[in-house]
């Protein structure tokens, strides 16, 4: 019985009946140079529901807000100076990519002054990107982040399937097969 089911799973892999994990394949598959730090799980992981809040302050948002469409989740802070780095290139891939199938989302963690979001947004011409926060930190905390920046791909069904610590180069060809590979033939 268990190798009828085992046979029945790769054809069904292996023609195509199972997408998202065949994505996953591709995805991981295109990762090279900076990209080769993002840590695919073996099964798709549970994400909190803690809210956090959302942009100037706007009321409070959930990541269950963003079901339906895959999105790479960054946290960060205003005095992260890999954050500095790496924010440029998260608003590029949301120019090119973001859309229907696929959003960046950006989540300042921890004490962050509104003001200093802002300011930190202006200086480095970041203004596609949503400036929400988690000041108790309590989504990071129930999302297992530890040091910034973290940046984690939650799955359209809002599970999280990998995760990179540290900063990356967001821009690069191999970080865009990555999410094209994810989106597949969604578009964007």
């Amino acid at each position: 019985m268990k190798k009828t089911i085992a046979a029945a799973l790769y054809m069904a892999l292996s023609l195509g009946a199972i997408p998202a994990l065949a994505d996953v394949d591709a995805a991981i598959a295109a990762r090279e140079g900076d990209m080769k730090k993002l840590v695919f799980h073996s099964t798709p992981e549970a994400v909190s529901g803690a809210p956090y809040v959302l942009a100037d302050g706007a009321g409070q948002g959930s990541l269950a807000d963003y079901e339906g469409k895959h999105i790479l989740v960054n946290f960060w802070a205003t005095w992260c100076a890999p954050c500095r780095h790496e924010m440029p290139m998260l608003a590029e891939l949301q120019t090119e990519l973001g859309g229907d199938s696929f959003e960046v989302v950006t989540i300042a963690t921890g004490r962050n002054n509104p003001a200093a979001i802002v300011k930190f947004f202006d200086e480095i011409g970041v203004d596609n990107l949503p400036r929400h926060q988690d000041p108790k930190q309590k989504l990071a905390a129930q999302m297992g982040v530890f040091g910034l920046p973290i940046t984690v791909l939650i799955d359209p069904e809002g599970r999280e399937i990998a995760r990179l610590r540290g900063d990356a180069d967001w821009s690069s060809d191999s970080a865009k097969a990555v999410i094209t590979a994810l989106i597949g033939a969604e578009g964007s």
